[in-house]
Parts: C-alpha cells; sequence; structure tokens
C-alpha cells in the first residue's frame, strides 16, 4: 500500500459526493490521477449507506420544509421547492446517462418509483397543504400532482394510515413521479466503475491533517498502525460531519465562524408483508415545534437489496459525534475563537430546539410507538423494531457576526480553489450531481482545463431552467423515467 505518492486530485471520504465528483471528473478527463482515502474499511458506511438515511429522493414534491410559511402566515413564492426539484432531476439525468453507458447496473437495484405524498391534520394545516397545492400544481416540474381533503380517497392513497383512525379534518397531496434511493448501492457501484478506471479506492485511511505549501496539498493520516503522505495541488473533503474538523485543520480563511450541530437519528422499520402491502408511498407531514427541519416525521416505502420494508422517523437526538463511526469529541473539538460567537448565538436562539432533542432522547419505545400511530393508529408495538440510523450534521453558518443554523448543503471553497469542502444534510445525495458540478467548476477552470468544457455533457439540464419550458420538463422527466424504468 503507497505511503507517499503524488495525484491531481485527492478526494477525502468514500460516500456519495466524492463519488459523484471522481465520476464527473474521470468522464470529463481520463487522465486525471485520483485518489479517495476513506477512513472505514469499506465505502458507503456512513450517510450514504442505506439504512442510515430515507432515501428519499429529495425533490420537494412532498417536504413541507422546502416551502413552509413565513413568520407572517403568508406562503412564499415556490422557487426555493423548483430549485430542488430541478437539482433531483439533474440527478436523475446523470444516473440515467450513467445507466446506458454501463457505469451503473439495472435500475432497480438502486432506484425504484414511490409515490410521493403529504399528510396533515386540523384546521390550519389543511388550509396551508391546499395553499401549497394550489401554489405548486400548475409548475411544470411539478405535473400530476393531486390534493384531497376526503376521507375515501386518502385511504385509498394510503389504507395504513387511515385504517383505525376518527374521522377528523385531514388533507393530504399525491404525486407518482416520487423516488426511493438506495444510495449506499449506487455509490458502491460508482466506486466499482472507478476502480476499473485505475482511480485509486483506498480504504482504512483516516486523514488526519492538511497542510498548504508552495506546490499544493500534503494530505496526511494512518492506515492503521502505517503513516502516509499523499500531495496534489487540489482537495476535495467529502467526509460529512467530519468536513468541518478537516478544513478546520486545513486552515482556510473560508472556514471561519462555521459550526455543525450534529443530531443522532433513530428509525422504526417493519418488514411485515401485510404492512408493507398497505402502504406503497414516502409520507411526510409537519415537523413537532422546534423540531429540526431534518426531523419532519415521515412514513417510507423503502426497497433495500431488493426487500421492501416501512420505515418511520425520525426520532432526533442530541449527540455529539460528527459521523455514526466518530467520536462523543468531535463536537467540543470542532469549537474555535473564530466560531464559538456561531455556537453560541445559536444556542440561545434556539431554545426550544434543545428542549425538543432533550424530549427525543427520554421517550421511552412505548412513547414513540405512540407517535407511530399518529400515522398508523392500528400499529402495534410487536410489529415494529428501533434502530439507530446516522448522524446528520445542520450547517450552523455565520451571518452579520452571529451563527444561524441553517437547512441544506453548503460549499466550502479556498480563495484559489485548490480546496473545497462540504457541510450539511438534507438534501445532501439528491442534489449530489448539482453541487459536485459546482465544485469542478470552482476547482478546475475552462481556461485552464479545457476538457471541463465537457463536464456537464451527462446533464442536459444543467445551466436549464426546466421549470420555465414545460415542454423541456415533461422530456426530461419522461426520457428519465424510461431509462431508470420510473413511473412518468
Amino acid at each position: 500500500m503507497p505511503t507517499s505518492r503524488q495525484y491531481d486530485l485527492i478526494l477525502v471520504g468514500g460516500g456519495i459526493m466524492s463519488a459523484t465528483l471522481a465520476v464527473l471528473l474521470r468522464k470529463a478527463n481520463p487522465n486525471l490521477k485520483m485518489v479517495v482515502l476513506e477512513r472505514l474499511d469499506a465505502v458507503s458506511l456512513e450517510s450514504s449507506n442505506a439504512w442510515n438515511n430515507a432515501g428519499t429522493g429529495h425533490a420537494a414534491l412532498c417536504e413541507l420544509n422546502y416551502m413552509p410559511d413565513d413568520p407572517s402566515g403568508n406562503l412564499p413564492s415556490a422557487e426555493k421547492a423548483i430549485s430542488i426539484n430541478q437539482q433531483f432531476q439533474e440527478s436523475r439525468e446523470f444516473w440515467a446517462s450513467l445507466v446506458t453507458e454501463g457505469v451503473l447496473g439495472n435500475p432497480e437495484t438502486f432506484i425504484h418509483s414511490v409515490p410521493h405524498m403529504t399528510f396533515v391534520q386540523g384546521g390550519k394545516d389543511v388550509d396551508y397543504l391546499e395553499r401549497r397545492f394550489k401554489a405548486l400544481q400548475d409548475q411544470p416540474l411539478f405535473a400530476g400532482m393531486e390534493f384531497s381533503k376526503d376521507f375515501e380517497q386518502i385511504a385509498k392513497w394510503t389504507p395504513l394510515m387511515i385504517e383505525g383512525r376518527a374521522v377528523s379534518e385531514i388533507a393530504a397531496t399525491r404525486i407518482e413521479q416520487g423516488t426511493d434511493v438506495d444510495y449506499g448501492s449506487l455509490t458502491e457501484q460508482l466506486f466499482a466503475w472507478l476502480k476499473t478506471e485505475d482511480v485509486e479506492v483506498l480504504t482504512n485511511h483516516e486523514v488526519r491533517a492538511l497542510k498548504k505549501n508552495a506546490d499544493g496539498w500534503i494530505v496526511s493520516g494512518k492506515n492503521k498502525d502505517v503513516k502516509f503522505a499523499f500531495s496534489s495541488p487540489k482537495v476535495f473533503v467529502g467526509a460529512g460531519g467530519w468536513a468541518l474538523k478537516l478544513l478546520q485543520k486545513a486552515r482556510i480563511r473560508e472556514i471561519n465562524g462555521y459550526g455543525t450541530f450534529p443530531v443522532s437519528g433513530h428509525f422504526l422499520k417493519t418488514e411485515n408483508p401485510e404492512l408493507v402491502a398497505k402502504h406503497q408511498a414516502k409520507v411526510y407531514s409537519q415537523a413537532a415545534v422546534g423540531a429540526p427541519p431534518m426531523s419532519v416525521p415521515h412514513l417510507d416505502t423503502r426497497v433495500i437489496n431488493g426487500k421492501t420494508s416501512l420505515l418511520f422517523g425520525p426520532f432526533a437526538g442530541l449527540n455529539l459525534k460528527f459521523l455514526k463511526n466518530g467520536s462523543w469529541l468531535d463536537l467540543p473539538a470542532s469549537i474555535r475563537i473564530g466560531n464559538i460567537v456561531s455556537y453560541l448565538s445559536v444556542a440561545l436562539k434556539n431554545f426550544p430546539l434543545v428542549v425538543y432533542l432533550i424530549k427525543e432522547i427520554l421517550k421511552s419505545p412505548k412513547q414513540k410507538i405512540e407517535s407511530l400511530r399518529e400515522f398508523v393508529p392500528n400499529a402495534r408495538a410487536e410489529d415494529w423494531e428501533l434502530y439507530e440510523a446516522g448522524q446528520r450534521a445542520q450547517v450552523i453558518k455565520p451571518v452579520n457576526g452571529l451563527g444561524v443554523l441553517q437547512f441544506g448543503t453548503e460549499v466550502i471553497s479556498s480563495a484559489d480553489g485548490s480546496i473545497a469542502g462540504l457541510l450539511g444534510a438534507s438534501p445532501g445525495a439528491s442534489v449530489a450531481t448539482r453541487v459536485m458540478l459546482d465544485v469542478a467548476t470552482r476547482m478546475f477552470h475552462e481556461e485552464q482545463n479545457p476538457w471541463m468544457k465537457s463536464i456537464s455533457s451527462r446533464v442536459p439540464s444543467y445551466g436549464v431552467k426546466l421549470n420555465d419550458d414545460p415542454g423541456a420538463a415533461a422530456r426530461s422527466l419522461s426520457m428519465t423515467a424510461k431509462i431508470l424504468k420510473l413511473k412518468a
């Protein structure tokens, strides 16, 4: 195993982001010498792993936190929801092109059609959902969305959620074009192809230091007990929650003020065939008061390794680790003079969040089943098991001298473009293609690298606003649906 070597690009982290960036760059320039360094003994074991995320193809079809009412109770424009949908469509286009080229195998190994629904109760939320539906129903990227307040209609859409429910004021939206994605399988297939293209993928390589010199970056660490030090003019840090720590070690000015708020997640899961048969959808609802955006309750159909199950959650918890396989010292060790104000201001401004997380931690198994029964009234404890999912690290962003808890994904790059990294969680993997195209353009410039002109050739919609052209939106949805074996 090499301990010292020169590369054109070093990618830290064996998840969906590094895999996507490496494939994009390898397709654009087959001569680029790259290495991927993963600290665990295999790729796709952290957030990209199928059981460490909900597998939602985030397209704002059902997720209310992309279009909440403002503080005055007014619905904002659909711009954010449309943007997220566009970015997921770009991912679909990229995956479709890779299936056609043989990089990815049978689409059914990583993606399935699963309707996306939103379900709400009570007059206030029913009114909100109806207003949201009216704002989206004529948007080309949301074509086919349905809305109903009828008990019997909603029972047809999701019988498991209506059986045993007292008649009350409810509403739901439903759209067929939703997906369930096994990001773990997708990531593994991308890395398998990269290995055939002479991209080194080194596991058990934990990066502990990044140091800039006149020639570029020295990336050093340990492969078990053996030290290594690789060099490259370019470094990408796609290490999930650890990206903050590594970018701090790199001492780039742009990371000053940033922090990370870690949240652990648990889900209830069932493989009972009778229950699975009664629920074929991903159903999202409103988050509890004080809950972080990534803790919106949802009941999901999952298809992993060819087996269908149901997943409910998440049950959030306060955890100091930045990764599932991280350290309890991750959070305290990330505190610097430059970001302590950000951390303190977020703690003071988000006291309801702290209260919510403490309540979540103290929930008994019985109370978690009671939460499930808000979705599945007839749920029996013996049908469901609790398991620990992945760790989520929400971005704390410096704004006007204070910190803001931000929902989404944030790219941090040095002014010279020699190093870039990714902070944040959802929509994460769903928008990996757009985010990595943006990272590539920051790190490699067309003026110096003419091959960069072809990097987006497999993503026809990149740089095009699909929602402004109903014909283009329909063609993109239809084309990717056909190749990926999805419902149009």
